[in-house]
């Protein structure tokens, strides 16, 4: 495996897609001295006998109840094994790795007060493979991802279970065979391994990682419909973007020329353009598109710095205040961050699925396309890529529902003493699914496209969208009688998501990084 150096509050957006992606992280050992200090402090602080949030009292509502000494180790077991209470089907186990990633990075910055055989065993775990089970439910994104944390929290004491080489273990029995020995938790351990947005924020990484994949399948499909549709390059004249000053719009411009540049089938409507303006799922592309990068790098930027933060509570400061060692109870748990920025990916996924799926619908329509009806030779008898533009339509709709902004939702909890919360877990989870909806999409906007350009033969596109051409006929046949066409579907989607589709292009597509 790949392994990458984490340098906690300097990772970049590249070292988390590269963790997602499966690369193993190394603590940079600089952070040990940090670690150590902070452990620490917490033990000077309970010398003090003063009462302390999470260190010596209770949690949530019950802060104000004084926990004696020798009954803190217990109260952390405590709240690990009672905040476990999760539902739902286990998180994806890349999300998961890079949950127990952020995690890592956060408490080796030393303002959390665990000590570094806590710290040590997160990084073995990730190490040597080893995910905890995390029910994907249960979360508002407030006083931290409780409930999913606390599922991660528990198998570091030998409680719940995880996953680790194809199987789904008892906990305590995956860490003895990896030769690992589950914790017994010190004061502040628990309470620190819960606090924090590591849940919502790993699941909202993968959703950019995957939209920026999105985003840029999007911008070659689109090419190959215009090309199809033998629409007009002209919408993507730079003179008309300057003028604009999008950053994204000017880029996205840039890029859908490139893909076009030196195309035959261009060449051959130049002088004699039937249509005077193009569709707007043709001409406004760059607009659309632009404006769908812009946001999902504001949301690129906000994820970057929610990664590199430490946002559990309370946060420890050794040596810092007028009697040394400080406990300073704060709200960086509250997510609200990662749920406007969840809230952003959302409305860009549901923007890339419409306007593909108003291209697939423009191209089945001879009325706007200029191509046989549905894209069949033989209309009529054959229905052709009728159903698949009913499909898109489906996802789009499905999609647009689950577009809802998150963040304008709030529920009171704990006895209203966690009064407002920002919902980030289920707006980021839920991008899952809206991504895998929108690839659909783009996989059959691709399938119709190449379809279209199979009508102009013996003319050829770019040398670029050929390619993507030619990739796609290498699985998938043109549709000359109805056949199956579920698998012919998959086999599109398939590419799509392995990235394929924007390497043959050989193209310099922008992206959120």
């Amino acid at each position: 495996m790949t392994e990458i150096l984490l340098v906690p509050g300097g990772a970049s957006l590249g070292d988390w897609r590269a963790i997602y992606c499966g690369a193993v992280p190394r603590l940079d050992p600089a952070s040990a001295p940090h670690i150590a200090t902070s452990a620490a402090a917490v033990g000077r602080i309970l010398a003090r006998g003063e009462p302390v949030y999470g260190i010596n009292t209770g949690f949530g509502k019950l802060a104000s109840v004084r926990i004696a000494d020798a009954d803190l180790a217990t109260l952390q077991r405590n709240i690990v094994l009672s905040h476990a209470a999760g539902v739902g089907d286990p998180s994806p186990i890349p999300v998961v790795r890079l949950m127990l990633a952020l995690k890592l990075a956060s408490l080796a910055q030393g303002a959390s007060g665990v000590r570094p055989e806590t710290v040590a065993l997160l990084e073995a775990m990730l190490a040597q493979g080893l995910i905890p089970v995390v029910p994907a439910q249960g979360s508002v994104g407030a006083s931290g991802d409780l409930a999913p944390l606390a599922h991660m929290a528990a198998t570091m004491i030998g409680v719940g279970e995880i996953f680790v080489g194809g199987e789904r273990l008892p906990a305590a029995d995956a860490l003895r065979r990896a030769g690992l020995t589950p914790l017994e938790l010190a004061a502040k351990e628990g309470l620190a391994l819960l606090n924090g947005t590591q849940f919502s924020a790993a699941n909202a990484l993968a959703a950019l990682f995957e939209s920026e994949l999105l985003f840029q399948s999007a911008l070659v499909t689109g090419a190959l419909s215009t090309e199809a549709a033998k629409g007009s390059d002209t919408p993507f004249d730079p003179r008309i973007h300057a003028l604009r000053r999008h950053r994204g719009q000017i880029e996205v411009a840039a890029a859908l020329r490139e893909l076009m540049a030196g195309s035959p089938i261009r060449a051959s409507h130049l002088e004699d353009d039937a249509r005077v303006q193009d569709p707007y799922c043709l001409r406004c592309q760059p607009q659309v598109m632009g404006a769908v990068l812009d946001l999902l790098r504001q949301a690129g930027a906000t994820l970057a710095i929610e990664a590199n933060a430490v946002s559990d509570n309370p946060l420890i400061f050794p040596g810092a205040g007028p009697f040394g060692d400080e406990a300073l109870s704060g709200g960086n748990f509250h997510a609200e961050p990662v749920a406007f920025a969840a809230d952003m990916i959302a409305l860009a996924i549901c923007e890339i699925g419409s306007i593909s799926e108003r291209r697939i619908a423009m191209l089945v329509d001879p009325a706007l396309s200029g191509l046989p009806a549905f894209l069949t030779p033989k209309p009529g008898l054959n229905s052709g890529f009728m159903i698949p533009q009913v499909t898109a339509a489906a996802l789009v709709s499905e999609n647009k529902q689950s577009a809802y902004p998150a963040s304008v939702d709030s529920i009171p909890t704990s006895a209203n003493q966690e009064d407002h919360v920002s919902m980030a877990a289920h707006g980021a989870r839920r991008l899952h699914a809206m991504a895998t909806n929108a690839i659909a999409v783009v996989a059959i906007e691709w399938l119709a496209a190449a379809q279209g350009i199979d009508f102009h033969a013996p003319l050829q596109s770019s040398p670029a969208l050929e390619r993507a051409h030619r990739l796609l006929r290498e699985t998938v046949p043109a549709l000359a009688d109805d056949r199956h066409f579920h698998p012919d579907i998959e086999a599109a989607n398939r590419l799509v998501r392995s990235g394929a589709l924007i390497e043959v292009t050989g193209a310099p597509l922008p992206g959120v990084a």
